[in-house]
């Protein structure tokens, strides 16, 4: 048996669930508690240490190196309920008892003692979790749509693929030292997915001899400069996916830029060089790797590949008559059909649904976890959770007549808030709660945005329900804001002599493979930032056509379209540019707070911890 799989006996007698890869090992957590006893005895340098700790998953924590945040990788953000009491446990015994869920499927705990990384490694390696090479210049956590597998406009299912190349490359020697990060995104269809923000970005296709492959992009990413990733080639037949993949790394390990941090990305070697030059380099990087690959490797990811695809959960459909759902008068029935009409969508297994799991911020406390976790194994037929990329759980294949008893479990735990999938449901990275980098506290900012939200229902108004808000706490895009429906992401302004919270704000970002990068609109104080989101909703409703939603409108008005007193982006700043002009300090001093803090606002940073 292959000893990257769990062998515990309860996998495999029980036919509800199936065995999971270990991505974890025991003797990772005893090396970095070694190597925290050698830093401390300064018999490692900083810099050495800093680079060990970072391809093990330990980021520094804002200001204050003794404490960290483990970051640990869900590849395909599949996570079992075990998994998912261990990260509870932990987060009581090592950090400050909740877990945060990030954009790119991870799950973070922040503020654990340096000394104690090495024990939360552990208990992660024992339920098969691992943080290695979450952080670093390393392959990163490999993303798969949470919809793979049950998306309806899906060819075939691309989750065995994300965790076989996920499985390929974690601690594969050619990873170890590459110029910066490197992330891989699957999808499951041309409409959900991250695709094009991503150095390689897969979507799964079926060609018209019956074929499986990929459209595949390379060179996408986010940031202070950001990229859409350029399609290699009509169709990429999936006996060529290992193989474009390494050709792909090895160009970017030759050739990426290991001088200049700021631009040492492979967005930027694909930006410079010009996408055709670099089009033709992975052709023939591609061939050669075809030419030279050890046959043991490819057996090797073949075994991987068809081991994950046994574990592929596959039901048959049952035609359940419909509705099912136990609407009646009850207290809680207005909140349960609110939180059916924003938190749950239908499968392609018919009589079977996605729940998904509201999280402010992607914040789940250990008690939440727990119930989570029980809510998972009991009603859950796959017995396994996915994060989404919108800082939120989804639940799979709960059967209809299940559904109601779901949302009453989790409503005993606080886990119900609607709005999952709407505008109410705003992402905001760590901000200036934990990263070094961050200028804006974004992460409470996306809390305050939902809480005002819900409360004027705005996620059961259709019209705004397929937009998205997305926050960073800097220029750096970990929030995404780039591709929100309306982004952004934190700075600083002068007023006179006295530093203010603000944000850069950009119009009509979007995802899958049509997707397009935000444009900068204009500057908003942090404290007017909800004032102005509202401004521009009532504007829409003033100005829209026919049953337009907002994104749609949006888009239109960047794109100098807008058919009414809002033609285009300057029409629309002119209305909004007097809510977002502040007083002086003493005649406002609380805008001159960020969200979450009672002192002058200052624009404090330190060495960012994103590269090795």
């Amino acid at each position: 048996m292959n000893d990257n799989v769990n062998s515990d006996s309860k996998y495999y007698n029980n036919p509800l669930t199936r065995p999971h890869i270990k991505w974890g090992k025991l003797e990772e957590a005893n090396n970095f508690a070694h190597k925290v006893k050698l830093f401390r005895q300064h018999a490692l340098s900083e810099d050495d240490f800093r680079r060990f700790r970072l391809q093990h998953g330990a980021y520094g924590s804002r200001l204050q190196m003794g404490y960290s945040m483990v970051r640990i990788k869900i590849p395909g953000g599949e996570i079992t309920p075990e998994q998912l009491e261990k990260i509870a446990s932990l987060s009581e015994a090592f950090s400050i008892g909740s877990a945060h869920v990030s954009t790119r499927q991870n799950i973070q705990l922040h503020w654990v003692q340096l000394e104690d990384v090495s024990e939360v490694m552990r208990g992660l390696a024992e339920v098969g979790l691992t943080t290695r090479e979450a952080c670093g210049n390393t392959v990163r956590n490999v993303m798969c749509s949470h919809f793979a597998g049950v998306c309806a406009k899906e060819e075939f299912d691309a989750s065995p693929y994300s965790k076989a190349i996920a499985q390929f490359f974690l601690r594969n020697p050619m990873c170890q030292n590459l110029p910066r990060k490197f992330k891989v995104n699957f999808s499951c269809c041309n409409e959900h997915g991250l695709v094009r923000i991503a150095d390689i970005g897969l979507v799964p296709m079926i060609n018209e001899n019956g074929v499986k492959g990929f459209r595949i992009y390379l060179g996408g990413g986010l940031g202070a400069a950001s990229f859409l990733g350029h399609l290699v080639e009509p169709f990429t037949p999936e006996n060529r996916l290992l193989s474009t993949c390494l050709a792909t790394i090895r160009l970017f390990d030759r050739h990426g830029n290991r001088e200049n941090m700021a631009r040492n990305r492979m967005r930027y070697f694909v930006h410079e060089i010009g996408w055709d030059i670099f089009q033709r380099m992975v052709f023939k990087e591609r061939s050669i790797v075809e030419m030279t690959m050890a046959g043991s490797t490819l057996e090797s990811f073949r075994v991987l590949l068809e081991g994950h695809q046994r574990e592929v959960f596959k039901i048959q459909n049952k035609h359940l008559e419909l509705p099912i759902l136990n609407t009646q008068n009850t207290s809680t029935n207005d909140s349960f059909n609110r939180w059916m009409n924003t938190n749950i969508v239908h499968q392609k297994q018919q009589g079977y649904f996605t729940a998904f799991v509201t999280l402010g911020a992607g914040d789940i406390t250990a008690n939440q976890l727990r119930v989570l976790a029980a809510s998972i194994r009991e009603l859950s037929i796959e017995r396994t959770a996915r994060n989404t990329p919108q800082q939120n759980f989804a639940i799979r294949y709960i059967n209809g007549k299940d559904v109601l008893n779901f949302y009453t479990r989790l409503a005993d735990a606080g886990l119900t808030n609607p709005g999952a999938l709407t505008i109410a449901s705003a992402v905001g990275c760590t901000g200036t709660t934990s990263c070094n980098l961050a200028i804006t506290n974004s992460h409470r900012l996306a809390k305050e945005i939902e809480y005002k939200f819900l409360e004027l229902q705005y996620d059961i108004d259709e019209d705004l329900r397929d937009s998205t808000i997305k926050i960073s706490g800097c220029p750096n895009s970990c929030g995404q804001h780039e591709i929100a429906t309306i982004g952004f992401f934190g700075g600083a302004s002068r007023i006179e002599n006295s530093m203010a919270p603000t944000y850069t704000m950009l119009f009509s970002g979007s995802t899958g493979e049509q997707g397009e990068l935000g444009k900068t609109i204009m500057r908003v104080p942090a404290k007017r930032v909800i004032d102005i989101l509202r401004k521009i909703i009532e504007i829409y409703r003033q100005e829209k056509s026919g049953n337009e939603t907002l994104k749609h409108w949006i888009r239109r008005i960047v794109n100098g379209a807008g058919t009414g007193n809002i033609r285009g982006v300057e029409d629309i700043k002119r209305l909004l540019s007097p809510i977002a002009q502040l007083d002086p300090i003493d005649l406002d001093p609380e805008s001159y707070r960020d969200y979450g803090t009672d002192i002058r606002f200052s624009a404090k940073t330190a060495r960012g911890e994103c590269a090795a």
